[in-house]
């Protein structure tokens, strides 16, 4: 017999090995039909991961931060596999989940541009509506956070860290945003669990927070949560750009910008500034949760 702990404590009894889905689906087919991944003795696995042993499991759906970023990591994929169905002679280079979605990064022989970007979104949600599944090669892995595995879409293979989502269907709420770049190009775009959050990603935002470069993405994506949980509406640009670039395009669109470099990084505050020029200098970022409220922007 093979004993599973769940979550909550209690324990269920198999008598032949079972897959990570089959686990989801002996509790409930609608827990099934939400999971995006399991996590098995505290270890993130895909669906198709097989349960042979004793172990304390229990079922990831993207209502948690670590579901999330797997529907986003599986975007990339999907992206991926777009990108060399319009474009076969595209190299694919490698592509991740960042902050609120996810890019992946190619060469071509001319640079694509906001036309190929709508086209490549139409493709994705072709491929989404079709529901391929995904499925690693060696679904008995047990390291899928830190070694890549070849992932194959239908027919379409990639190299990827996962775990990620067993089938396309789940990926529903996405959307690309930006393409930059020349040689290589990346395409970014942002996805969630549903569509009413895509689409209260897309409103307006009162805040936007630009890094300096890739050293600083998870700090400035922990900022963006934290001004979100204090009820403004914050978007942050983790694009691999010139943060020079990123305020000149923001300071037209945004009330204020906020500007993540090391120091703020090591310090624990942040830089902020209006989008007239005016600097209001460093915060921490608690004072700026509440500064921003006090300007009656939070709720609006």
């Amino acid at each position: 017999m093979i004993h599973i702990t769940l979550s909550d404590g209690s324990l269920r009894e198999y008598d032949q090995p079972l897959s990570v889905y089959e686990f989801a689906a002996s509790i409930g087919a609608g827990l099934a039909k939400a999971a995006v991944a399991g996590r098995v003795d505290g270890v993130l696995v895909d669906c198709r991961f097989m349960i042979e042993a004793d172990a304390r499991v229990s079922i990831v759906t993207p209502q948690e931060p670590d579901g999330l970023e797997i529907l986003r990591r599986s975007c990339a994929l999907m992206l991926a596999m777009s990108i060399r169905q319009l474009y076969p002679k595209a190299q694919l280079q490698t592509g991740a989940a960042l902050g609120d979605g996810f890019f992946y990064e190619f060469t071509f022989k001319r640079p694509l541009d906001l036309f190929d970007l709508a086209c490549i979104e139409a493709r994705m949600k072709i491929l989404a509506a079709t529901n391929h599944s995904i499925r690693c090669r060696n679904p008995s892995s047990r390291s899928m956070l830190t070694e890549t595995s070849a992932y194959l879409i239908g027919d379409f293979e990639c190299v990827s860290v996962g775990p990620h989502v067993p089938a396309t269907r789940v990926l529903q709420a996405f959307a690309l945003d930006h393409i930059s770049g020349t040689a290589p190009q990346r395409i970014y775009g942002t996805c969630w669990s549903c569509q009413q959050e895509l689409e209260d990603w897309l409103a307006p935002p009162h805040v936007i927070i630009v890094n300096m470069d890739d050293r600083q993405a998870d700090y400035a994506q922990s900022v963006t949560e934290t001004l979100r949980r204090s009820g403004v509406r914050a978007r942050a640009d983790l694009r691999n750009e010139k943060v020079r670039h990123k305020i000149r395009e923001h300071s037209q669109q945004v009330p204020y910008l906020v500007v993540i470099g090391e120091k703020e990084k090591t310090g624990g505050f942040v830089s902020v500034r209006s989008r007239t020029g005016e600097d209001f200098g460093r915060m921490a970022v608690e004072v700026v949760c509440d500064w921003l409220r006090s300007t009656g922007i939070a709720g609006t």
